[in-house]
């Protein structure tokens, strides 16, 4: 067994696909709109399906937002220098919403940011690099 994606919906996905993308730096694996259910999917992600976890980004044509409710936490990402990622995402334009330092009660160097529909992702890390 392995898991293969996580699924997140999106109110605009134009504007969620620039983000995972542009602003994060995923590639789009592949999409497909499907008429009759007015709804279209997007997967994202930094490697091919059939080797990594990947992003589901679940356009509802009908619908501009969601209520993220209280039980969602974070997507979590692996970089190679939080800080400078924290730099990289605020010029192109991505909402940092937790600057680049050590975690509480520990010392690993986390950072969050924050997508345009409000889901938050956590920047890691990599170990070794710990400022």
């Amino acid at each position: 067994m392995r898991l293969l994606h996580t699924m997140l919906r999106v109110g605009n996905l134009q504007r969620s696909l620039e983000f995972y993308t542009e602003v994060l730096g995923m590639k789009l694996l592949r999409q497909k709109d499907y008429p009759d259910g007015k709804f279209t999917l997007a997967f994202v992600g930094y490697g091919d399906e059939s080797d990594t976890t990947v992003l589901e980004l679940t356009h509802n044509w009908d619908t501009e937002s969601y209520d993220l409710g209280n039980g969602y936490g974070h997507i979590a990402i692996e970089v190679e220098d939080a800080y400078q990622s924290c730099d990289l995402i605020k010029a192109k334009g991505g909402k940092v919403v937790r600057e680049a330092g050590p975690m509480m009660h520990g010392t690993t160097v986390i950072a969050f940011v924050e997508d345009p529909d409000g889901y938050k992702i956590e920047l890691i890390q990599a170990k070794g690099r710990e400022d």
